[in-house]
C-alpha cells in the first residue's frame, strides 16, 4: 500500500516485529491468495500466546482457500454499503470517517516522507496502511527520523487498534479472519507493554 526503501541490517527482535506488522497489513489490505495461504501453513509458533496465535493462524490457512478468505474479506471489510468492520482510526476513535486523526496522520507521513503508494484509493488511517508503515518504521526502510516508530505507535496505532483486532476477533462473519484479529491484537498488545517498560 505504501513506497518504501530497502531496509538496513536489523537487530533480530526488530526484524520479527516488522515482520509480524508487514504480515498483518498484507492481511487486512486484501485477502491472500493461495500462494500466501501455502506459505502460512508453514507458520510455526514458539511457546507462548504470541507463538499459539502464529499457529492458529496457520491452522486457519490450512482450513481455507483463496475463495472462501476472498468472500470473507468482502464480507467483514466492503460489504454491500459496508462491511461489518470499519477499520479506520478516524472511525474507533471518533465515530466517523476522515476526522482529525486522519488529518494528524498525513501530517506526520508527509513530515517522515512516507508516502501511500499510487492506485490506492483507500485513506491513510486504514489498519493495513498502518500497520505497513509501522513495518517499514521498525525495520528503518524509510527516510526521515530515527527515533520516530515509538511515537508513531503511540500517537497512530495503540489509541484504537487492539480494539479494532479484540473486534475482528469475534466478527461474525469472520472464520479464517478470527485468527488475524487474535494475532494483531497481541501484537498491539506486546507493542505497548515494551513501550511502558523503563528506557
Amino acid at each position: 500500500m505504501m513506497e518504501a526503501q530497502e531496509p538496513a541490517t536489523l537487530d533480530p527482535v526488530d526484524a520479527e516485529r516488522a515482520r509480524l506488522f508487514a504480515l498483518l497489513g498484507r492481511l487486512l489490505g486484501a485477502a491472500p491468495d493461495a500462494g500466501l495461504l501455502i506459505r502460512m501453513r508453514a507458520l510455526r509458533g514458539e511457546q507462548g500466546e504470541l507463538g499459539e496465535a502464529y499457529a492458529a493462524l496457520a491452522a486457519a490457512a490450512g482450513r481455507s482457500t483463496a475463495e472462501t478468505t476472498e468472500r470473507e474479506f468482502f464480507n467483514l471489510f466492503i460489504g454491500v454499503g459496508r462491511g461489518e468492520l470499519l477499520p479506520y482510526a478516524s472511525y474507533y476513535l471518533t465515530g466517523f470517517l476522515h476526522e482529525r486523526p486522519l488529518a494528524d496522520l498525513r501530517a506526520d507521513l508527509a513530515r517522515l516522507g512516507i508516502e501511500r503508494a499510487e492506485g490506492i484509493a483507500e485513506p491513510e488511517d486504514h489498519i493495513a496502511f498502518l500497520c505497513e508503515a509501522y513495518a517499514g518504521l521498525v525495520a528503518g526502510a524509510f527516510p526521515g527520523e530515527a527515533d520516530a516508530t515509538a511515537p508513531f505507535f503511540t500517537r497512530h496505532i495503540r489509541p484504537w487498534a487492539a480494539r479494532f483486532f479484540a473486534d475482528l476477533e469475534k466478527a461474525e462473519t469472520a472464520e479464517f479472519y478470527r485468527a488475524v484479529g487474535r494475532l494483531g491484537r497481541l501484537a498491539v498488545e506486546y507493542e505497548a507493554a515494551a513501550a511502558d517498560l523503563p528506557a
